[in-house]
Order: C-alpha cells, then structure tokens, then sequence
C-alpha cells in the first residue's frame, strides 16, 4: 500500500472499477429495534449476502484479476479457514482459473463444503498459524501464485469497496467498526473511514486478540491458540495490514465468546439476519463500549454469514 491516506484511498477506488458488477452491492440495513439494543444509530452492511456468504470474495476476484494470462493458467494456491478458500475458489470458477486450498482439519463444515461446492482442491492440515505457514512454504515453487488471505495490497484494496459501498449509501456516519481477524477487512474499512473523516475501531475476541498485544507492543505479536468461536478471526496481523492499522485505527476493543454469540443472536431477533460470531463482534462491542458509541451514527461491516442456523 502506498504511504499516504490519499493513494491508500485511490487503490480502493480503482478496486471498486476494477470488479464492477462482478460483486454484489450489498444492501445496508438498518433497525430500529437493533438500535435500541444497541444504544446508538447503526447501518450493517451485510457482506452475508456476497457471493459465497462472506466479504472475501471482494478481494479475492480483485487479486485474480490482476494475474497474467500465465498466471491464471499455471493456478493459484492459499490457506484459509473457510471464507477466504471459498472465496478464491468461486472467483477461480468464474475465470476458470485453477484454487488449491490448505484447510484445517477443524474447519466448520459448512466452510468446507462452501469451498468444494466451487471445485476448490483441499488440501487437510493442522490447526494453527505453524501448520499454515508450513503449507504455504509447501507449495512453493510449484508453478502456482499464492493468494493471501489478507497480507497483500490487491487484498485489501478489494475488501476496502464494501465500505466504500456503505458510505455511499449513508454518507452522514461518524464511526465505523469491522471484525480484526488478519486486517484485510479492517485496513480496507480504516482507509475508508479516514479518508472520510471518520473514526474507525476493529474488533477482536479476547480469545484471539493477538491484534490487540501487537498494536500495544508496537510489533506483530503472533496469534494465539485457535480456541474462539469467531473462527474466522484466529490468524496474526501481517507485514502490510499492520502498518496501515497502526496508521489508522482508533483502537481495538475486545469482547467474549460469550459477548458474540449474544449479540449473534440479537442480530437475528432484530433484523432476521444470521450471521457469524465473526461477524457479531462489531455487534458485542458496541453493547461492550457504549462510551463510544452512544449518541454516535455507527456503520457496522458484517463480514459474513457462512454458519449452522442455530
């Protein structure tokens, strides 16, 4: 990502020209009764309803698209708990470009099933940053490109257009809040909210608030045991989204399993929308820390809904 706020903001720009109507405009909702619960005005852009369930496949088409017609021939290969694999894999589908995916082995089945639904080649391994790493050094020099999850600008100049999409659609927001799991999502939306005078917070589980010791440490701190619910959320930050939420963020607030199933669950009382625990955590936070949000007009990214229904 280049330097300045300004640049950062034109490569989300280009992005969102670049995929056109290949991504769905998601809608935005909002809900009286969730305010009340809530405690402040708050718009969710629902990402749940993008091609295969999640945000992700914003970034991923956006990096496939940028391959060389050598590129695409040869493949391209990632690691992923579920959203991200599957994402890559409908974008590969669409452009018939070949996606191998190392997927742990306590992948939630429906992720899985998400990724073998659009011919993805799975590859089993470990739980745990160790065992990811481990694949990608794996398949290294195989022919193959590899397709981060979120440590690349192409990542997260795509993950930036849905919120792009949100403050087009309610300009007047003053906050804007996104789920911390490797800050693909989070630099894309601080980008955003910067650029339009807007505060911006990530949010973590405290199970898994690697993101949270590594801001405060002032260095990349690694993830810790993949034990949370927010599965999506489990991975360290990394060398491009760190220095961009250094930049920008106003901070990272913490909530409990505990915290994101509830406020899963409030979600779906109020809007009829079920949605992952990674994705309620924006929810929890500002039930959490309302010294932030009261009286505050807050726009909330829910990054996907790819669960079992309860």
């Amino acid at each position: 990502m280049q330097n300045t706020l300004d640049e950062q903001f034109s490569a989300v720009k280009a992005a969102a020209k670049c995929l056109g109507d290949r991504v769905k405009r998601t809608p935005v909702i909002h809900s009286l009764g969730l305010d009340a619960a809530v405690g402040c005005a708050v718009w969710l852009k629902c990402e749940q309803e993008q091609h295969t369930g999640a945000f992700k496949f914003r970034g991923a088409m956006h990096a496939l698209l940028q391959l060389s017609e050598a590129e695409r021939t040869a493949g391209v290969y990632t690691v992923s708990s579920g959203n991200h694999g599957a994402a890559l894999a409908a974008a590969g589908q669409l452009l018939d470009i070949p996606v191998r995916v190392g997927v742990a082995s306590n992948a939630s089945a429906v992720k899985r099933a998400n990724m073998e639904k659009y011919a993805a080649e799975l590859v089993t391994i470990e739980p745990g940053m160790a065992a990811r790493e481990a694949f990608v050094a794996s398949q290294q020099g195989n022919g193959r490109v590899f397709i981060p999850p979120y440590n690349h600008d192409w990542i997260i100049a795509g993950q930036g257009t849905a919120a792009l999409e949100l403050v087009q659609a309610q300009p007047q927001l003053d906050v804007l809040v996104a789920p911390l799991g490797g800050g693909g999502l989070l630099s894309g939306t601080s980008i955003v909210a910067r650029q339009h005078g807007m505060t911006v917070f990530g949010v973590e589980p405290e199970l898994a608030a690697d993101g949270f010791a590594s801001l405060k440490a002032g260095a990349i701190q690694p993830a810790m045991p993949p034990t949370s619910i927010c599965d999506g959320l489990l991975t360290s930050l990394g060398s491009v989204t760190f220095p961009l939420l250094q930049q920008h963020l106003e901070a990272i607030l913490l909530v409990s399993d505990e915290e994101a199933a509830a406020a899963q669950q409030l979600c779906f009382e109020h809007t009829e929308l079920w949605i992952e625990p990674s994705s309620a955590v924006a929810l929890a936070a500002l039930q959490r820390y309302p010294e932030h949000f009261k009286g505050q007009r807050v726009g909330v990214i829910i990054s996907g809904g790819n669960v079992i229904k309860n």
